[in-house]
């Protein structure tokens, strides 16, 4: 622990570098604090000592060290004020939409890359399936899930269709798969019954595709927005770590698996430079939180930054992003 006044002043370096960008002097804080420069040195000496503070060599100011960020963070950050609150505008969107402007929105607001992942599909269930004759060969199968997705499937024939058995079909697959989740292990059991004649019975097995490609590309998707902001914010003297970085947003597998550790989380997550198991994150601060209903989360709401980014902001605004991406996920899934 420290005494309030090393808390004060290192509170204060954290607060002159992230605005400035540059080491920060005995100087400089005698303006902002009623102590001398004698005894701010001291501080600044004993804070050094402790690991909070780095004295670059080129400098005779002082930086914080991932550990002060950290003490910082869970200390010393101070309590939201007036500051405008993160707003989303997710009325009346489709989910994959309301991802996506959350992504982009949270990323515009904080300057850093956001990154979010959308709920599983196999979470959503089926709303709706469409049978359309478009040409005498050529039909259109239809499925709305209950997030509002909608997938279509050209289907072409060597013989022309029959538009009653077209019918049919569109009323069987409502009857029969309409309110049943996309992972559900009866999915294609419900295709077929032994009462169908062996026509019906192979017209079903021409559209199941529709049905089975729905649960196999039911993988997390991974929305991601503000990669030049990052690059421009942080400067990667070290080629290997831009390589790294671009490495992970590429192939995403490592971010998926980070970001499927928060929903584990109760709260904002923040992992700073080292701290990150990822290696290309290790340069970097990552935030993070949790969204979902109440009881199971379904995705990740997060922002990847340099160690000097404006923690308060970060923590708010995915805080906040979580929370409405919450609300309207309950009102999807009709659990509010």
């Amino acid at each position: 622990m420290l005494t309030q006044r090393q808390e004060l002043v290192l509170r204060k370096v954290v607060e002159e570098h992230l605005d400035a960008g540059t080491p920060v002097g005995s100087k400089a804080l005698s303006a902002r604090v009623e102590w001398g420069p004698s005894t701010i040195r001291h501080e600044l000496a004993c804070l050094e000592e402790l690991g909070l503070l780095a004295h670059p060599h080129t400098s005779a100011g002082r930086v914080p060290t991932e550990a002060g960020y950290r003490y910082f963070v869970d200390r010393l950050l101070p309590e939201p004020g007036d500051e405008p609150r993160l707003s989303l505008s997710l009325v009346r969107r489709e989910l994959d939409e309301a991802v996506r402007v959350t992504t982009e929105t949270l990323s515009q607001v904080t300057n850093l890359l956001a990154i979010v992942t959308a709920p599983p599909l196999e979470t959503s269930t089926i709303r709706h399936v469409e049978v359309l004759v478009l040409q005498p060969q050529v039909l259109m199968v239809v499925v709305i899930t209950s997030t509002g997705g909608v997938t279509k499937r050209l289907f072409t024939f060597t013989e022309a269709v029959d538009p009653g058995l077209a019918d049919w079909a569109a009323s069987y697959l409502n009857e029969r798969l309409v309110g049943l989740g996309l992972g559900a292990r009866m999915l294609h059991q419900r295709l077929h019954e032994p009462s169908l004649s062996h026509r019906e019975s192979e017209f079903l097995d021409a559209l199941a595709p529709v049905f089975t490609e729905l649960e196999a590309g039911s993988q997390d998707a991974l929305y991601v927005e503000g990669t030049a902001r990052l690059l421009r914010l942080e400067r990667f003297d070290d080629v290997t770590d831009l390589n790294a970085l671009m490495d992970m947003l590429e192939r995403r597998v490592t971010l998926l698996g980070l970001l499927r550790q928060v929903l584990g989380e109760r709260d904002v997550l923040v992992k700073i430079g080292t701290e990150n198991d990822a290696p290309a994150l290790r340069t970097l601060a990552f935030v993070a939180a949790g969204y979902g209903l109440p009881q199971r989360r379904l995705g990740a709401v997060s922002v990847i930054g340099p160690l000097r980014m404006d923690y308060g902001r970060a923590i708010r605004s995915v805080r906040d992003a979580a929370t409405q991406l919450s609300s309207f996920i309950a009102e999807v899934y009709d659990e509010r």
